[in-house]
């Protein structure tokens, strides 16, 4: 917010636009030397001075139209004045607007995101898509756009032809019943442990797949199963994160949407033969041809996807189609959009792949192929166990702990993915995400139920201030409730200007489509608050600084709040 105001002023000074100088603007390393820096070395060939020499120029321009400013070498240093400032700040933060952009306003983005597939297991390796997805629509909410979320079930394929042949040779209805999902992983295990000696199982598979296809009654009879099972386990664990979804469409129901794709890529003469399989050539994108229909006459992903991406277009009148899935998937989605382009499909241009990074757990990378897999639930279960351990030796008369493990729990395992760059690979650590100490989303919620504590203590030393002192508290107050006048402190203009600079942040995050802007923007809030609240006094501060300081605080939990909401994660009032 105040380099946009110190942007406004730079640039009539030096020709440039005001984006450019915004893009030019520093922090000073040293607090001292003012709120923002100007380098003026781009204005030196234009110019043909020497940067101090610019420098000198800009300060005394500056100085003319009011603001602190002085030449330090080849910078600028701008002071703003706190105390001018600072109340008309706060009244801007309270604001019902404040934050909420509108930068994506009549625009429609449909996000693809968690897509676990039935009859596996709800993996720690499925948290990514699911919360990095549900972050990005809550982004895209508070800039303006609809967002719309979809949950493209991995419901088809071989893989269920796989599945049923397994079942066929090895399958125990018994142990099925009690417990599908185990028992439906283990199948699948078995199956690709036999496959390596017996190839006619990779056959038998596909004979089932294509049976699926063709609506055999004993198929759609397993398939429907474990759809049905596998859902029931989705859903207690989107439950348990928060996530919900506009859509829920499985690959399957766009099996009667493909034929058209088909029909019009034959049309346009896309389609070519090779060994037996359909596929499109894409040798000028320098990548390999896209296979649309396999030699025994079944699709494959590649078919569903651009029948989905039509669909999501045509119906769901999408503007943007993003794709929350990882990035070992960069080739196929590249190829997907490339074909709708060749298909004429202008929009295609409007297709995202947002990539993240492999999700390990202590080293080790998940293959449901092998059994590798760490249940999610068992991992939310154990981070909430954690969590219930440290708030019983910390608060142990607290009311409703077990709800607020929980929160800490769960809110740790998605805060602990989040606040990594998504294209990063991520080495899981149970004991780090659940800490209450450095960057986690423990330490910023446990930051933000000490704000309420202390806004609890304000209250009540206010209620206790004889008359003579309520009546000198109210002469300090503007109408606003926010004292004019008031010494303000580094750590307090510190949290201030970082609390006005969230829509810039929030910008930033929905530009690169990541969600960890924001978590390190709301561990940043936490610390300068803490800074804060060790360097000056807050419930029981002078009368006359009283009222800044608390409103600083409001203002900040509320920022806290809204910004771990954003996340996806739970701000427990007390822990």
């Amino acid at each position: 917010m105040l380099m946009k105001l110190a942007a406004g002023h730079i640039a009539p000074l030096t020709g440039l636009e005001e984006a450019e100088v915004l893009k030019l603007l520093e922090t000073p390393p040293q607090p001292e030397l003012g709120d923002a820096a100007f380098p003026c070395f781009v204005l030196a060939k234009s110019l043909k001075k020497a940067p101090a020499a610019i420098a000198v120029e800009i300060a005394e321009g500056l100085k003319a139209a009011g603001l602190d400013a002085v030449a330090a070498g080849p910078y600028v240093n701008i002071h703003f004045n706190r105390e001018k400032l600072s109340s008309e700040l706060l009244e801007m933060l309270g604001h019902p607007s404040f934050g909420k952009l509108q930068i994506g306003k009549g625009m429609r983005v449909v996000i693809d995101m968690s897509s676990p597939n039935i009859a596996k297991p709800f993996g720690i390796g499925h948290l990514r898509s699911t919360v990095i997805g549900a972050a990005l629509y809550r982004l895209y909410n508070e800039a303006g756009y609809t967002p719309v979320r979809v949950n493209h079930l991995g419901d088809w394929g071989t893989q269920f032809g796989k599945q049923i042949a397994a079942y066929k040779r090895w399958g125990n209805d018994e142990a099925l019943q009690a417990e599908p999902i185990r028992t439906s992983l283990e199948l699948y295990v078995r199956f690709h442990d036999e496959a390596e000696n017996d190839p006619t199982l990779e056959t038998e598979a596909r004979e089932w797949f294509r049976r699926l296809e063709q609506g055999d009654e004993e198929a759609k009879r397993l398939w429907a199963f474990f759809v049905e099972v596998s859902m029931k386990e989705f859903d207690r664990m989107y439950e348990r994160l928060h996530v919900q979804f506009d859509h829920t469409l499985g690959e399957s129901f766009y099996n009667d949407k493909m034929g058209a794709v088909v029909e019009e890529l034959r049309t346009k003469g896309l389609l070519e033969e090779s060994d037996g399989a359909l596929v499109v050539r894409l040798e000028e994108e320098d990548m390999p041809p896209c296979l649309i229909i396999k030699k025994d006459g079944t699709t494959i992903y590649p078919t569903r996807d651009l029948a989905t991406a039509v669909y999501r277009h045509d119906v769901m009148q999408a503007d943007k189609l993003l794709y929350v899935v990882g990035g070992e998937q960069k080739l196929h989605f590249k190829q997907v959009f490339a074909v709708l382009s060749r298909m004429g499909h202008e929009w295609s241009a409007d297709c995202e792949h947002i990539p993240f990074g492999l999700m390990r757990f202590e080293g080790r990378k998940m293959s449901t192929r092998r059994g590798k897999v760490v249940f999610l639930q068992e991992v939310l279960d154990e981070a909430v166990a954690r969590a219930l351990q440290i708030i019983e030796e910390k608060n142990p008369n607290l009311d409703n702990a077990q709800d607020v493990a929980e929160a800490v729990g769960v809110g740790a395992i998605v805060f602990g993915d989040l606040r990594n760059n998504r294209l990063n690979d991520v080495d899981f650590s149970l004991e780090n995400a659940v800490s209450f100490e450095g960057e986690t989303g423990p330490y910023v919620q446990y930051t933000y139920a000490r704000i309420n504590s202390v806004l609890g203590k304000a209250k009540d030393a206010i209620k206790g201030m004889d008359d003579g002192n309520t009546n000198r508290l109210k002469d300090a107050e503007s109408n606003d409730g926010v004292s004019h006048g008031t010494n303000v402190g580094d750590a307090s203009w510190a949290l201030l200007k970082l609390l006005t600079d969230y829509p810039e942040y929030l910008e930033k995050a929905i530009q690169r489509n990541e969600p960890s802007v924001i978590a390190k923007y709301v561990i940043d809030v936490a610390q300068a608050f803490n800074r804060f609240y060790h360097a000056e006094r807050i419930a029981d501060a002078p009368a006359e600084e009283r009222p800044f300081r608390v409103t600083l605080t409001e203002r900040t939990a509320e920022r806290i709040k809204h910004s771990l909401y954003l996340l996806g994660v739970q701000a427990p009032e007390r822990m």
